[in-house]
């Protein structure tokens, strides 16, 4: 496998489960797109300010959102669960889609979230863990067997270990429902993202929660 990604001497490397921070949230990237240099994570993620990482580097700023993730409030499954956020990167940043653990980091529509199907969660508080979907709502999963998460690893990537050793996306890590850590489905955010025109702003923003 190939090492964990380091600073770049030209800037700072961005790739995914890499640590973001936007104001006082700090969150897990999902996605990076090299080709069109965005970057994904969750939307509740969103601060003021622009996206730096750990360091306080700066690493691009907030494109668009949307956030209906209820704060406290009781879900059942049928509640379509959105949210994603869009991160343009800075010009000046080294671009990659390799997880620290040295997976590649790849879209593949022939892998969809499904009960019983394996899934490993990366987070930048509890790092790499692995288990299964326990369930398939409107929009987003629950995991188990497994798979753990803690405040610090919302955004972070969902995936299926593919037989070559890649790691297909099909999820970005959302909150817990009950006992069970949740992520929205990538195909779902990742579809709402790329039609989103509009500004930040002009995205729908219905209830807002807890960043992290």
């Amino acid at each position: 496998m190939a090492p964990a990604p380091v600073a770049a001497a030209a800037g700072s490397l961005v790739y995914p489960g890499m640590e973001i921070r936007q104001g006082t949230n700090v969150c897990t990237l999902g996605f990076v797109d090299p080709l069109s240099r965005v970057g994904f994570t969750a939307g509740h993620c969103r601060g003021d300010g622009p996206v730096g990482d750990r360091d306080g580097n700066f690493i691009g700023h907030m494109g668009a959102y949307q956030d209906n993730t209820p704060n406290g409030a009781t879900v059942d499954t049928n509640h379509m669960i959105s949210d994603w956020e869009t991160i343009q990167l800075a010009g000046d940043v080294a671009v990659n889609n390799i997880l620290p653990g040295g997976r590649m980091l790849v879209e593949d529509p022939a892998f969809q979230p499904s009960p019983g199907a394996p899934v490993c969660h990366f987070g930048v508080v509890t790092g790499e863990t692995c288990g299964t979907i326990q369930a398939v709502n409107n929009g987003w999963f629950t995991m188990a067997n497994g798979v753990v998460s803690q405040k610090g690893d919302s955004g972070g990537p969902v995936y299926v270990v593919t037989p070559d050793g890649r790691a297909a996306i099909v999820g970005m890590f959302n909150s817990t429902w009950g006992d069970y850590p949740a992520a929205v489905s990538w195909q779902n955010a990742s579809g709402q993202a790329r039609s989103a025109g509009a500004p930040a702003g002009q995205v729908s923003n219905l209830f807002g929660g807890p960043g992290g």
